[in-house]
């Protein structure tokens, strides 16, 4: 028997300690991994109408590639974390049919607040839920040069203008 009824708002909150941001920048030489922290995470939708809200707050600061000099890049002139300390997600809609049990493929549409603009992402999920307990799986890009910000390639080393982020996301879900 499922914990929830159907038609109910639901509440997720999520575990800035069980949760794991990466990002990856594929480039001409070689390919960047990095990770960036979470915060803090709640997000609260309508099964039936898809409306949502809530937020996912990444630590900008957190940032880090495994390179002191190339975070420092990083930090000081693409993300300027100093200025910028959060990259936030504000969902507004879930696309698709969460199973209150089991697996689930959606979309996640809302907007991002990054480097001191709001952008509008729809972002594909892949969620697994048991009992309370819930897993999620988001891959998708940030186009960052188009999203104003400095690309750090140089004469000889060429990266994307968009890095692919990977979150795997684990929280409780509650009625």
């Amino acid at each position: 028997m499922l914990p929830f009824v159907y038609g109910q708002e639901k509440q997720v909150s999520i575990d800035p300690a069980a949760t794991e941001i990466h990002w990856i920048l594929p480039g001409n030489v070689h390919t960047v991994h990095g990770t960036f922290k979470l915060k803090r995470g709640q997000l609260r939708f309508n099964p039936e109408t898809g409306a949502a809200s809530g937020e996912l707050v990444a630590d900008a600061t957190s940032g880090e590639s495994g390179s002191k000099d190339r975070d420092s890049k990083m930090h000081s002139s693409v993300i300027e974390s100093q200025k910028y300390s959060e990259i936030v997600f504000l969902p507004d809609k879930v696309i698709g049919a969460v199973n209150l049990a089991g697996e689930s493929t959606v979309q996640i549409h809302g907007r991002f607040r990054i480097h001191g603009t709001e952008q509008e992402a729809t972002l594909p999920a892949t969620t697994h839920i048991e009992g309370t307990r819930i897993k999620a799986t988001l891959h998708f890009p940030i186009p960052y040069v188009q999203w104003k910000m400095k690309n750090p390639s140089n004469f000889l080393f060429r990266v994307n203008p968009a890095v692919d982020i990977e979150i795997q996301a684990v929280g409780t879900i509650a009625p």
